[in-house]
């Protein structure tokens, strides 16, 4: 593909609450074994970008120790690569990303030293499929100097979380308003981008020099009389993780079979960063139900309609309802958690109870396995 990727991961959520409290949203596991940043950079792999940079800054670590290699997405070996930044301390910078122009800003020797003519750009935290080549030929024909991709909010959805846009008959934008008190269109914006390589570097500079920080409201808004800026809709499924709520729904979206087969039945696929884990066990007594259960997990009680992350042990006699269970957890016996987020590398209690009664409950407990 005549593109080059760029991931914007950096970002952070108060609505997200204690569970970004140890990583960055992009990081957030997903169905089991994933990670939200796996789907952007499987996207980008199955159309065939081969020189990828993601630029990260919130919480980085675990995002960084992910991205270790990029070999688990197949980007190119000898021509192109995953590229992983993270704010630096220059002779002419000493600040973290101010904004998302900004940080393009930061690491523009990125754009000027590649050669494809087109830049991808994209945030880490979404779950979606696309063919990133046919969004190229859309914008190549329409003659656009950008080209964003939109949606439909789902009815009933908050629009005042997103970026909201209107378009004539030709698809032509021609109102775009970040996240509106009173919106006057339910077209989201899906958070990716499509713009010729030249004329983003030519624009960042621009908002550099002016000290403008955001893409969203010193390019796209600003811009959006003077430029050529276009809506690419989509139709199949999108999620954007921005609070607890949203996290919660795309994984038990996991658990509807139209949605695993659209994920990971029908090509292309997702790829993630395997770890070499045994396949669960289910042992006497176990009760599984409309459940994913990930590989490294054991359980001996019963589990319904919850997904279960690696390596977690769910002892006897427990009940794990509508839940989620992330990695590396420890259940112990005749616990009953229901409505709940458990977070990874935490022990539970033999005998206890966690129930979300209003909304979803965020269970954290200490690890004290390790203490010597």
């Amino acid at each position: 593909m005549r593109a080059i990727g760029i991931v914007l991961a950096g970002g952070n959520s108060h609505r997200m609450k204690e569970l970004s409290s140890k990583r960055a949203i992009a990081a957030m596991p997903v169905a089991g074994m994933y990670r939200s940043i796996d789907f952007v950079l499987s996207n980008m792999s199955n159309s065939h970008i081969q020189k990828v940079g993601v630029f990260t800054q919130y919480n980085a670590g675990s995002l960084c120790e992910h991205l270790s290699s990029s070999k688990w997405w197949d980007f190119g070996r000898k021509q192109g690569g995953l590229f992983v930044f993270t704010p630096t301390v220059t002779a002419e910078n000493n600040s973290w990303f101010r904004g998302t122009a900004d940080t393009l800003y930061q690491n523009i020797e990125f754009l000027k030293s590649s050669h494809e003519p087109y830049v991808v750009i994209a945030s880490g935290d979404c779950i979606y499929k696309m063919d990133y080549n046919k969004l190229l030929e859309y914008h190549i024909d329409k003659k656009a100097d950008i080209t964003v991709v939109c949606t439909d909010a789902p009815s009933g959805d908050r629009l005042d979380r997103y970026g909201t846009i209107r378009m004539n008959e030709d698809f032509r934008i021609e109102e775009f308003e970040e996240k509106p008190l009173v919106a006057k269109s339910s077209t989201i914006s899906c958070g990716i981008y499509v713009v010729r390589r030249r004329a983003l570097i030519e624009l960042v500079e621009k908002c550099a020099a002016e000290d403008r920080y955001d893409f969203v409201r010193d390019v796209l808004i600003r811009f959006k009389d003077i430029k050529r800026i276009y809506g690419y809709k989509i139709k199949d499924y999108w999620k954007n993780i921005a609070s607890v709520e949203d996290y919660f729904e795309a994984n038990m979206d996991f658990l509807k079979p139209e949605i695993r087969d659209y994920f990971f039945r029908q090509y292309p696929d997702i790829y993630s960063k395997i770890d070499d884990l045994p396949p669960a066990k289910f042992n006497v007594g176990a009760n599984v139900k409309n459940s994913l259960v990930a590989s490294g997990t054991i359980v001996n009680g019963t589990v319904e309609d919850s997904v279960i992350f690696r390596a977690t042990y769910i002892g006897n006699n427990c009940t794990i309802k509508n839940s989620i269970i992330l990695n590396d957890v420890y259940i112990g016996d005749n616990t009953y958690i229901e409505n709940c987020i458990v977070e990874s590398h935490g022990t539970i209690q033999a005998g206890s109870r966690f129930v979300g009664e209003d909304e979803i409950k965020i269970v954290i407990e200490k690890n004290d396995r390790y203490i010597i």
